[in-house]
């Protein structure tokens, strides 16, 4: 039985209703053992980069505008069927009772990038610099600003749902940071980079790959989403497309996280003690600012179903775009490409230790 807003129950009602009237938080057998997966296709990735290096070369070297074909098409099937999701109703509902909303803004755009580069510059360039060299050290600063600058997407519905997130206010979250993204993810990187790495970062490249990675998705999904609601209705679109396209996000994700381990498997097995030093300053950047948001939102009287799911999205990252963007500006065996991939390899087991976090202080914000 679907459950329907009345029309004069406040927006957060209306919000809620929207959410009961998505399909069920029931997760597959597959999507239960992701983590199993994901570790299995980094693993996979390596293996085949190590044992089968032309065809991987082959692959690596298919490229357009600089930017990797194979890895903009797996990137643009996992991202797309989320973009289908991007409701500007519940956006607008939102913005009625901003809180937990603004928070992560707040954390996301004026926070997150900003520390992000200065633990860059911290570590790299000044604790680890004689282990690394200047130049290695350039590299990793861009790819661990690249990868902060741009907030998690797809994998936050995964982490709201483990710490029973509201849905719909999970996902406004999700689609106001996308919406922020396509106009401040380009300059604050290039800003960034530039400032403390002292790379040169070509802003042509670096606004195609906000263009295939974050436009066209979008703008596919914004448009799909308004001729099958038309034509189909709402229960439809929910209960059937959507349902029908979440295999084809997940083994995207998979197929993407083996392509990128395939492109980075000299580097991550060549350098694994490079490997461990960058992971240093990134779990410390999560751990800030997951324990930053969730913080604010407690201090505000935010709803754990609110701040649970924007401390996540304030931890993780959208290491898609993040790899993507480091590969096309600097090349797939960079050293900006290799810190964002040490991002992935660090993401699942830390996120799922602020899932757990956020979990057991649930009674902090019960008695608030």
């Amino acid at each position: 039985m679907s459950i329907q807003a009345k029309p004069g129950q406040p927006p957060q009602s209306r919000i809620a209703a929207r959410a009961a009237t998505s399909p069920a938080r029931r997760m597959s057998v597959f999507d239960r053992y992701l983590t199993l997966w994901v570790g299995l296709c980094m693993l996979a990735g390596v293996l085949l980069g190590r044992l089968l290096p032309e065809p991987v070369a082959a692959l690596r070297g298919f490229e357009l505008s600089h930017i990797n074909l194979p890895l903009a098409v797996l990137i643009w099937l996992m991202i797309y069927p989320m973009m289908l999701k991007v409701d500007f109703a519940a956006v607008i509902d939102a913005g009625r009772h901003p809180r937990g909303l603004l928070i992560t803004l707040f954390v996301n755009w004026l926070v997150k990038p900003f520390s992000m580069a200065l633990l860059g510059w911290l570590f790299f360039r000044q604790l680890f610099l004689p282990l690394i060299g200047p130049a290695a050290a350039d590299q990793y600063i861009a790819g661990v600003i690249i990868l902060a600058a741009a907030p998690c997407t797809a994998m936050v519905f995964v982490w709201s749902y483990l710490t029973d997130g509201d849905p719909g206010y999970t996902l406004v979250q999700v689609a106001v940071n996308d919406l922020v993204m396509l106009l401040a993810f380009a300059p604050i990187v290039s800003w960034l980079v530039t400032g403390a790495s002292g790379l040169a970062v070509p802003f042509a490249v670096l606004l195609h790959s906000v263009l295939v990675f974050i436009v066209v998705p979008l703008a596919a999904g914004i448009l799909t989403r308004r001729a099958l609601l038309k034509r189909k209705g709402k229960d439809w679109f929910e209960h059937q497309f959507l349902p029908r396209l979440h295999p084809v996000a997940l083994g995207a994700l998979l197929l993407t996280l083996a392509l990128i381990f395939a492109f980075q498997a000299d580097n991550l097995l060549g350098r694994w003690f490079h490997v461990v030093l960058i992971a240093i300053p990134i779990l410390i950047q999560v751990y800030f600012n997951s324990s930053l948001v969730y913080g604010l939102m407690k201090l505000f009287k935010v709803r754990h179903a609110i701040a649970a799911p924007g401390a996540l999205i304030g931890a993780s990252n959208f290491f898609e775009l993040a790899v993507a963007t480091a590969i096309t500006l600097y090349g797939p065996e960079s050293g900006a490409a290799l810190a964002t991939v040490v991002g992935v390899l660090v993401e699942v087991p830390v996120m799922l230790s602020v899932c757990a976090a956020c979990n057991r202080t649930r009674g902090w914000f019960e008695a608030a």
